[in-house]
């Protein structure tokens, strides 16, 4: 039985509300430091973003350069950054996810 009334505890859930944005800053600066890579054209470029998406740095093999077709090359860049970006996404849901859906049942909140 919910004491008051059957009225939850206010003070609970603040602070459970408290220790879940402590918890989602706290793995969101883990994503934020946390490195994945994509690649594409079998490793000719290699792309690595941080767990939030931001792309950190960008490997391209000389092999993949050939100055009659740089659409080539651009397709590829693309596509490693789309595949490091994909890595990034499921990180996020690896580590934000749980979290979101405990803060799902709170009203006023975006998740």
């Amino acid at each position: 039985m919910i004491p008051g009334g059957g009225q939850p505890n206010m003070q609970d859930l603040l602070q459970q509300a408290q220790k879940m944005q402590q918890d989602l800053a706290r793995a969101q600066e883990e994503l934020a430091a946390t490195e994945v890579d994509g690649q594409a054209g079998g490793g000719l470029v290699k792309a690595t973003v941080n767990g939030s998406g931001e792309l950190r740095g960008l490997v391209i093999d000389p092999k993949a350069v050939d100055p009659d077709d740089t659409e080539t090359l651009a397709d590829l860049v693309v596509a490693a950054v789309h595949a490091a970006n994909a890595n990034a996404q499921a990180l996020q849901q690896e580590k934000l996810g749980p979290l979101a859906q405990g803060l799902g049942g709170m009203p006023g909140l975006p998740f």
